[in-house]
C-alpha cells in the first residue's frame, strides 16, 4: 500500500486543484476579472524580489486540464508502472514537471517564467532517460540541447529587458511595437517558442523523446512541454503581431505541419506515429497564431490536448498487452480482444481528425474556415488543407494495422481489458473529449467569429477528409504488386520516414564536425606525438639502452670488465672531487 499511496495522494491534490481551477474560472469569466498578485520575498533596502503572479481565464483554464490531464496520468501509471521498484521517484518526477509548468502559466515575469521553462527542459530529461539504455541516453541529450537552445534565447530576452527596467512584461506589451530592442525580443522568444514546441528546424527532439515511459508522452507531448512555446508566443502575441518574423513562422510551422503528417504515414513505430500527430497539430497551432488569432491557438491547444493524452494511454495498454512491442506491422485485430481501450482509442482519433462534434472539430473547423477567409496565399492555404487531409489519411492507416488487419503476433497471447485503474481514467478523458470542444467554444469566446464562405469551400475540409479516408484505405490495403507501389521506393521513403532528414541535419550534421575535430586531436595528440615524446617515447629510449647494455655484458667479458673498472674509476673520482 506504501507503494501505491503517492500516486493516490498526487492524484487527489490535483484533481481537486483541477476542481478549484474550474471555479476559479468560472467565476473570473462571470466577473470579466484579471487578478494581478505580488509576493514581495526579500525587501532589503533599496532592493526588494518580487514574485509575481497572473490569474486570469486563459491562466486558470490552462492550470486546470494541466492538472487534470495530469491526475489522470498519475492515476494512470500506479498500474502501467506497476512492476516499477522507483514508482515514488517517478511520481515525484512528474509531479515536479507539472509544477514547472503551473509556475509558467502564471508568470507574468520573465524570470519566473524563465525558472518554469529551465524546470520543464531539466525533468524532461530526466524522464526521457528513465529507462536507462543508449537510445534513451541519446534522445534525452538530443531534448536537452535542443531546448537549451530556447533557454539561452530566453536568458538574453531578461537582459535585453533590463533596458526597460523591469521583467514585468505584461505592463508593457502594449507600447514595445515600434521599438527595434523590441524586435530582437520578438525573434528571439519566437526562436525559443520554436525549439520548445519543435518546429522546422527543430523537430528531431519529439519523436526521440518517446524513448520515456508511456505516462510521460501522454502529459508532455498533450499539454505540458510541447505546448509551452505555443504559450509563450500566446502571452506575447500583441507584442509579435506587426512583425516580419512572424510571417516566417507561419511558413516554418506550415512546413512542419505538412512535414510530420507525411512522416507520420510512414512510420511503423506506435508511439511514433503519434508524436509525428502531436507535431502536425503544433504547426497548426503556431500557424494560426502567427496570423494573429491567438485565442483560437489557445483553443485549438486546449482540445487537442484531452483527445492526445486519450491517444496516448490507449496506446500505453496495447503497447503493454503486446508485450512492450510498439511496432503496429505485429498488431491487428485487437478490437476484438480489448473493444473498451479501442473505442477510447477510435474515438481520440476521430477526434484528432476533427470528426463532426468531437472536440478536435470546433477547433479545427474554426480555424481552416478563418484561413479561408483571409488573405493568405496559395502556397499556405493548400498547407493547411493537405496537413488536414494527411491527419484523416494516417489515421485510418494506424485504424487498419490496429483494428482491422490480422492479429500478426502469433506467439504469445495475453490481451485482456480488465484493468479497471486504466479504464477508469481513460473513460474520464473520453468524457472529456466529447465535451471539451463544445463547452470551450460556447464559454471561452467573447465575441462571434463572422464567417462568410461559398458553400463549396466551406464544405472542403469534409472533402479534403473524405479523400484522406478514401486514400488511407488503399494505401492500407496495398498488396506488394500493387499499383502504389511507388509510394513506397526506397529513397522517397528514407526521405520521408526520416522527417525530411531534419534529424541528420541539426543534430547529426553539427555535432559531426566537432567529434572529428576531437577524433583528429585524440588521434594525433594524445595517440600520436604526445605518446612518441612522453609515455612511449621515454620507454623505447630507456628500453633500448637496456637491451644494448644487455648485448655486452651477455657477449663480451673483457668490455663487460673494463666498463665495470672505468665506471669504478668514475664513481670514485666523483667522491674525491666532492670530498
Amino acid at each position: 500500500m506504501k507503494k501505491f499511496s503517492i500516486c493516490f495522494i498526487s492524484f487527489f491534490f490535483l484533481f481537486f486543484f483541477s476542481m478549484m481551477n474550474f471555479f476559479f474560472l468560472v467565476y473570473f469569466i462571470m466577473e470579466n476579472m484579471v487578478l494581478f498578485l505580488e509576493w514581495e520575498i526579500v525587501s532589503f533596502n533599496s532592493m526588494s524580489i518580487v514574485m509575481s503572479i497572473l490569474l486570469d481565464w486563459m491562466s486558470l483554464l490552462f492550470m486546470m486540464f494541466v492538472s487534470m490531464i495530469s491526475s489522470s496520468v498519475i492515476y494512470y501509471s500506479k498500474s502501467y508502472m506497476y512492476s516499477e521498484k522507483n514508482l515514488n521517484r517517478f511520481i515525484i518526477l512528474v509531479l515536479l514537471f507539472v509544477f514547472s509548468m503551473i509556475l509558467l502559466i502564471i508568470s507574468p515575469n520573465m524570470i519566473s517564467i524563465f525558472l518554469g521553462w529551465d524546470g520543464l527542459g531539466l525533468v524532461s530529461y530526466c524522464l526521457v532517460i528513465y529507462y536507462q539504455n543508449i537510445k534513451s541516453y541519446n534522445a534525452g541529450m538530443l531534448t536537452a540541447l535542443s531546448n537549451r537552445i530556447g533557454d539561452v534565447m530566453i536568458l538574453m530576452v531578461i537582459s535585453w529587458m533590463m533596458n526597460y527596467g523591469s521583467w514585468n512584461y505584461i505592463f508593457f506589451l502594449n507600447f514595445m511595437n515600434n521599438d527595434y530592442m523590441m524586435k530582437i525580443i520578438g525573434l528571439m522568444l519566437i526562436v525559443a517558442a520554436m525549439t520548445k514546441s519543435a518546429q522546422i528546424p527543430f523537430s528531431s527532439w519529439l519523436p526521440a523523446a518517446m524513448a520515456a515511459p508511456t505516462p510521460v508522452s501522454a502529459l508532455v507531448h498533450s499539454s505540458t512541454l510541447v505546448t509551452a512555446g505555443v504559450y509563450l508566443l500566446i502571452r506575447f502575441n500583441m507584442m509579435l503581431i506587426d512583425m516580419f518574423f512572424l510571417k516566417f513562422l507561419l511558413l516554418l510551422s506550415g512546413l512542419t505541419m505538412f512535414m510530420a503528417g507525411i512522416s507520420a504515414n510512414y512510420e511503423f513505430d506506435l508511439k511514433k506515429i503519434i508524436a509525428l500527430s502531436t507535431l502536425s497539430q503544433l504547426g497548426l497551432m503556431m500557424s494560426i497564431l502567427s496570423m494573429g488569432m491567438s485565442d483560437l491557438a489557445f483553443f485549438h491547444l486546449l482540445t487537442h490536448a484531452m483527445f492526445k493524452a486519450l491517444l496516448f494511454m490507449c496506446a500505453g495498454v496495447v503497447i503493454h498487452m503486446m508485450s512492450d512491442i510498439q511496432d503496429i506491422r505485429y498488431m491487428g485485430g485487437i478490437s476484438f480482444y480489448i473493444p473498451l481501450t479501442s473505442l477510447c482509442l477510435n474515438i481520440s482519433n476521430l477526434a484528432l481528425c476533427g470528426l463532426p462534434f468531437l472536440a478536435g472539430f470546433y477547433s479545427k473547423d474554426l480555424i481552416l474556415e478563418m484561413v479561408s477567409m483571409s488573405n493568405l496565399n496559395l502556397m499556405i492555404f493548400f498547407l493547411y488543407y493537405l496537413s488536414t487531409g494527411l491527419t484523416m489519411f494516417y489515421t485510418i492507416r494506424l485504424l487498419f494495422y490496429l483494428m482491422i488487419n490480422e492479429y500478426n503476433l502469433l506467439s504469445i497471447y495475453n490481451l485482456y481489458d480488465e484493468d479497471y485503474i486504466m479504464l477508469k481514467k481513460k473513460f474520464v478523458l473520453l468524457f472529456t473529449t466529447l465535451i471539451t470542444g463544445s463547452s470551450l467554444s460556447w464559454s471561452t469566446f467573447n465575441y462571434p467569429y463572422m464567417i462568410y464562405l461559398p458553400f463549396n469551400l466551406n464544405m472542403l475540409l469534409i472533402y479534403v477528409m473524405m479523400i484522406g479516408l478514401f486514400l488511407g484505405y488503399q494505401v492500407s490495403n496495398m498488396k506488394i504488386y500493387s499499383i502504389n507501389k511507388f509510394l513506397m521506393t526506397y529513397n522517397l521513403r528514407n526521405f520521408f520516414c526520416l522527417m525530411w532528414f531534419i534529424p541528420n541535419l541539426s543534430p547529426y550534421g553539427l555535432n559531426i564536425y566537432f567529434l572529428k575535430m576531437g577524433q583528429n586531436l585524440s588521434k594525433n595528440i594524445d595517440m600520436g606525438w604526445s605518446e612518441m615524446y612522453k609515455g612511449q617515447g621515454m620507454f623505447n629510449i630507456v628500453k633500448n639502452y637496456s637491451v644494448f647494455y644487455n648485448f655486452y655484458q651477455m657477449n663480451n667479458f673483457k668490455i663487460y670488465l673494463f666498463s665495470f673498472f672505468f665506471w669504478g674509476k668514475l664513481f670514485n673520482l666523483v667522491l674525491l672531487f666532492y670530498i
